[in-house]
């Protein structure tokens, strides 16, 4: 997950990794999960076609998993042997140790490449999404946790009193992610977002809300995309 010399930061941690994955069989993680996997699998949808798919900062394999369950071919990379020790435990995806910013692929490898909860975990996400985008076809499918929701800013000020894996990371609203991705690309890309996460009392699941605790969003490379999902402009 963070690209770090010291093989992975804080996920590094043969403990961290085994929690990581422990905690999508929570209450709170499942739902988190399905409605994470709804967005995205919505997005994705928006691509010409996607066969192959590089997954940046896999960690465990959960979302390459996911991906493979799809019939979509997956590459997970993560920078921390003791999250693929894991992720291999769980007969996941081929895995390789890499950082995200030196991808060993060639140009063009992967239709897409896939980045979930990894970019505000690493130092220079702007090297890191071109690297992504230099070995992508069709280009890119992102899920951050939304920096000026209220489980992001849970998070930053839970970090103020006890040490947590979120202590340097740097989260991104839509306005952030959006900036950060036409600094990588210019203006011919197109970006699709939607948020989802919200508190179980609000009555729709994913939207263009922009305070949504987990944002996801497509970067789309070429030719037109597919008809666009309901709600994604």
């Amino acid at each position: 997950m963070r690209d770090t010399p010291s093989d992975g930061g804080v996920f590094a941690s043969p403990r961290v990794a085994a929690r990581y994955e422990a905690w999508y069989a929570t209450p709170e993680g499942a739902r988190a999960d399905a409605l994470e996997k709804a967005a995205l699998g919505d997005l994705l949808s928006v691509f010409p076609t996607v066969e192959y798919v590089l997954e940046v900062g896999c960690g465990t394999g959960h979302f390459a998993r996911w991906l493979r369950v799809r019939g979509i071919k997956t590459v997970g990379v993560d920078l921390s042997s003791a999250m693929l020790q894991e992720a291999k435990v769980l007969d996941g995806v081929p895995l390789v140790q890499a950082s995200a910013c030196h991808l060993p692929f060639p140009d063009g490898a992967f239709d897409v490449t896939m980045l979930v909860t990894t970019l505000a975990f690493l130092p220079r996400p702007r090297e890191a999404l071109a690297q992504a985008l230099r070995v992508s076809r069709y280009g890119l499918l992102l899920g951050v946790l939304n920096r000026w929701s209220v489980l992001g800013m849970q998070r930053r000020l839970k970090g103020l009193f006890r040490k947590t894996p979120y202590d340097d990371a740097h989260f991104f609203g839509v306005r952030g992610l959006t900036a950060l991705l036409r600094a990588v690309t210019g203006e011919s890309a197109r970006i699709y977002w939607r948020t989802t996460l919200f508190p179980r009392w609000w009555p729709w699941h994913h939207g263009r809300q922009r305070w949504g605790s987990f944002i996801a969003a497509a970067l789309v490379l070429g030719s037109s995309p597919r008809t666009l999902p309901q709600g994604v402009r």
